[in-house]
């Protein structure tokens, strides 16, 4: 890049304000999620019969934060003029996480709805002028069955329409390499039977070694780092010394334009999902990514709290995870087979004398907990690349892309996210240029503490870092006060896990 380049996007990332736009807390489920009104610049004409709170959400967001106010009500309205050029490659990163809400509750606290993505996919378009690339990527959960997903977000309909009105493509990527078929009622283990190739980023991936920059570079217990899956050499291999490595998406780190369009939604691991936590999603070997070290804190580890766990439970857990080590990682059927009957033998004979350990307790295993500190530092390592390392993986002190972001708060989740959240109603969009601002500013809406949650005040101190006091709030007298008293509005229920964050 150019040094002008350089001002600019340095520039870029300077403007902290953050537009709110409040509305109606549910979505329009009418394929392709057109508009409910005709507005001046909208030129594929058809306009959907029922309301679409989405559309016009992310429409007054943009409005709110300036974008192109000179034309504002004309036909020439533009508002991603200064994002985004002709000929630009801009990927769409939603949340997509799951295809199901496994238990039974709505899907859409989970994942980024579509009336969202054509919102911005038309502003998209409109900057670049017939020129370029939309795509929509994410690596969801090994468990998420893209194909279900397809069809329960409806998003080829939006394909289609670009297709059938403009001859443009917009392509839809599942950046993962494998996918784990799971049915409703399973909820043993990942066994390699059940694991299907997939083709993946068709562009490959990415290797960046953070090295010393790394938030892991001098702990001490990295041999006992915990992944996404079950072989934790593999985890290892990519964390020790001075090696710290992410496998990325060659799509994501080509891209000119990533925009974003997290959940608004509580997480077990770090507190909020929002934008730095959605960034696991750009990752094509998860296994790289540090979810938890084993242990209790007084032993270097953060998987469970210290003192919850009696010496019965803490060998229970002790056994499976050597289990899982043992059998598990090497993805062998036959290692599987003895896993399994493994379980089955604790199931019928051990269990109903040795005892279980109760869900109040299990749903802190993992990591899922306010101490958590392997998470937070994953999170501040995957935005340090994305903001900073090239399309070859090499780092700048530079920003390399924009990124520019799009909440989704229609219909956040609450309580045991992300995974299986309850609804909270909350009609929100949020957007802005930098999504460090943004996170902070969605974290106060839910009335949550930021200073609380490491991701992101561990962000606020890095390169990419500012004054959160200097963030700018743009949507109405009811929203400017938001980081002074938050708590007043959005009443988001924690993780169990992260309880203290609570304003």
């Amino acid at each position: 890049m150019d040094k002008n380049t350089d001002e600019l996007l340095i520039k870029y990332y300077e403007n902290l304000s953050v537009a709110i736009s409040e509305n109606d807390s549910f979505y329009c489920e009418h394929e392709p999620f057109h508009p409910s009104e005709g507005y001046p610049e909208y030129t594929l004409g058809s306009i959907c019969n029922c309301k679409n709170p989405a559309y016009a959400a992310v429409r007054s967001c943009l409005q709110s934060l300036g974008m192109d106010m000179e034309n504002y009500g004309k036909v020439s309205w533009n508002p991603f003029m200064n994002i985004i050029k002709p000929g630009n490659t801009v990927v769409l990163k939603p949340n997509f996480v799951l295809s199901r809400h496994y238990s039974e509750g709505n899907l859409f606290s989970i994942i980024t709805h579509p009336s969202v993505l054509r919102a911005i996919i038309d502003y998209v378009y409109i900057s670049l002028k017939g020129e370029g690339e939309i795509i929509i990527a994410d690596a969801p959960q090994m468990d998420c069955d893209f194909e279900e997903l397809l069809k329960a977000t409806r998003l080829t309909s939006i394909k289609d329409l670009y297709q059938l009105k403009y001859g443009f493509e917009i392509k839809i990527l599942d950046l993962r390499d494998f996918w784990l078929e799971k049915n409703k009622t399973d909820d043993t283990f990942a066994s390699t039977e059940k694991r299907h190739s997939l083709i993946g980023d068709p562009k490959g991936s990415v290797l960046v070694n953070l090295s010393k920059k790394s938030k892991f570079y001098g702990l001490e217990n990295l041999d006992n780092i915990y992944g996404a899956d079950y072989n934790r050499n593999e985890t290892i291999r990519h964390h020790h010394n001075d090696i710290h490595e992410y496998i990325v998406s060659k799509t994501i780190m080509d891209a000119d334009v990533v925009i974003s369009v997290p959940k608004l939604k509580v997480h077990k691991k770090v507190g909020v999902t929002l934008n730095s936590k959605g960034l696991v999603g750009i990752n094509t070997n998860k296994n790289c990514l540090i979810h938890f070290t084993l242990g209790t804190p007084e032993k270097g580890g953060d998987q469970f709290p210290s003192k919850l766990l009696s010496m019965r439970e803490t060998l229970l857990i002790k056994t499976q995870r050597k289990l899982s080590d043992i059998l598990l990682s090497s993805k062998n059927p036959i290692y599987d087979s003895i896993y399994k009957f493994s379980y089955q033998i604790y199931r019928k004979f051990i269990r109903p004398w040795y005892g279980t350990i109760s869900k109040d307790k299990l749903i802190l295993d993992a990591g899922n907990w306010n101490g958590n500190e392997s998470a937070w530092r994953m999170v501040s390592d995957l935005m340090h690349i994305a903001i900073f390392a090239d399309n070859k993986g090499v780092l700048h002190s530079e920003p390399q892309r924009k990124i520019f972001s799009v909440v989704d708060g229609i219909i956040g989740g609450e309580n045991n996210g992300p995974l299986t959240p309850e609804c909270n109603y909350a009609g929100i969009i949020a957007a802005g240029y930098n999504p460090i601002a943004v996170d902070v500013v969605c974290t106060a809406l839910m009335g949550l503490n930021h200073k609380k949650i490491k991701s992101i005040l561990n962000l606020l101190d890095g390169p990419y870092g500012f004054d959160s006091n200097n963030i700018i709030i743009y949507g109405g007298k009811k929203y400017s006060n938001v980081l002074k008293m938050p708590g007043k509005y959005l009443d988001f229920k924690p993780h169990p896990g992260w309880l203290n964050i609570k304003n």
